[in-house]
């Protein structure tokens, strides 16, 4: 699917390998602490995560991204702002130094986030990355749907090894750990196919 962007800062970040974080609204407590110590992991490791950034956890996934030298990816779910956000997370140096890329697929015209952006950004945000990591999808949600779509397509799908993500785990998904041995193999073949 070919995927027409607006953005803003370093378009050159979205050549990076990259790894998707998406999740459900709601999310058990103990999943939203194993998401914030993987994105520490991620901070801490140079690993470029491409996201919405959208819920609350989400967004505290940004902040505690955006205190590393490494680039991310905040894509949205409407047309880019007039200016670069303040909040929920300060992002203007963050784009100044070329850490933070914020792209869009919708025309600066779509000022309001809708249910059916959402699913087109998280899409979006899927299509672009290398892995996806879906740390809940909820029973019954549109996030559920798209886990499905994604692990049928063989896009790499990784999620925390929970009661709560048992039928995930059970379609298919991979459990988070297996993450960093894989893009370790992955870098390896890219290597040698030269």
């Amino acid at each position: 699917m070919a995927i027409t962007l607006n953005t803003v800062g370093a378009a050159c970040i979205l050549q990076r390998p990259k790894v998707a974080l998406l999740c459900s609204q709601k999310c058990p407590g103990a999943l939203i602490l194993e998401t914030y110590d993987l994105c520490q992991h991620f901070r801490a490791t140079g690993v470029t995560v491409i996201s919405g950034f959208h819920s609350p956890m989400e967004q505290e996934c940004l902040r505690i991204l955006l205190r590393s030298p490494h680039p991310q990816i905040w894509c949205l779910a409407r047309g880019l702002m007039q200016r670069i956000p303040s909040k929920p997370v300060d992002c203007q140096q963050a784009v100044a130094d070329g850490r933070l890329l914020i792209i869009s697929p919708f025309p600066s015209s779509a000022k309001r986030i809708a249910a059916d952006m959402a699913v087109v950004r998280n899409r979006t945000v899927a299509e672009l990355a290398d892995a996806v990591v879906i740390p809940y999808a909820a029973p019954g949600s549109r996030m559920e749907v798209l886990s499905r779509e994604l692990l049928a397509t063989g896009k790499p799908l990784y999620t925390f090894d929970h009661q709560s993500n048992a039928e995930l785990l059970a379609a298919g998904a991979l459990p988070v750990d297996r993450l960093a041995d894989d893009e370790k193999s992955r870098r390896m073949q890219d290597a040698t196919d030269f």
